[in-house]
């Protein structure tokens, strides 16, 4: 990777994704690949190269092409770029995308295994740490993030279900984000500042997450 600062998305990055969407085969793909590579994927991995100065972990940037084997839609590109960091031994992973949508980073926890479930409910339903938990949502909602919708309807099998906290045992992924809209900021520093506020932001969800629940078995790729 380039030792390189990260100094802003290309200003085509958002028309690109915005012709992918429109084209979403290896022609277009293929024609356009150089503006990809340079205002596009480049740029990403010098952003998450730069933040892992300050938050730790390795720089993972998934592939751009689909797995279409075994998926009902045939489309060959994800129509965003995404990655994050995810600091050895800890169950947080930090995330960022960018696409036609903007920038959008999130912290917490994705997927959360079947022991991580069982630790996340068991605290959940604990006074002290449930208590703990809604504080730290609370912190996180009023500094501008949302939580990514819960995963459940109603509470899990076995569950309470008139429990003073229910709404939190809906959840499989506990997830706090907020996300750039596109304009001239994506051509900045002010993208990175962007991501790394939000991940300092998150910290209340994440720290609680790391105490109450931490690592998983099996980790996630995608």
């Amino acid at each position: 990777m380039s030792a390189r600062a990260f100094e802003g998305f290309g200003a085509g990055a958002v028309g690109w994704f915005e012709g992918l969407e429109r084209d979403n085969s290896r022609e277009y793909f293929k024609a356009t690949r150089a503006s990809y590579d340079d205002q596009v994927r480049r740029p990403f991995e010098l952003m998450l190269a730069d933040l892992a100065g300050e938050f730790g972990g390795d720089v993972h940037v998934f592939r751009q092409h689909r797995d279409t084997r075994f998926s009902p839609d045939k489309s060959p590109y994800k129509t965003r770029t995404y990655g994050l960091l995810h600091p050895a031994g800890e169950g947080n992973a930090l995330y960022a995308e960018v696409s036609a949508r903007g920038l959008y980073a999130a912290s917490g926890y994705w997927r959360m295994g079947g022991d991580q479930l069982e630790r996340y409910r068991d605290a959940v339903l604990d006074d002290d740490a449930g208590e703990a938990l809604q504080e730290g949502i609370d912190a996180v909602e009023a500094a501008g993030l949302e939580l990514a919708p819960p995963a459940l309807k109603t509470a899990p099998r076995g569950m309470p279900r008139d429990h003073a906290r229910v709404a939190l045992l809906r959840y499989k992924d506990l997830i706090a984000g907020r996300r750039l809209e596109p304009g001239p900021a994506l051509a900045t520093r002010r993208a990175l500042d962007h991501v790394a506020a939000t991940w300092r932001a998150a910290r209340p969800l994440t720290a609680w997450l790391d105490e109450h629940v931490g690592a998983g078995a099996h980790a996630h790729r995608s």
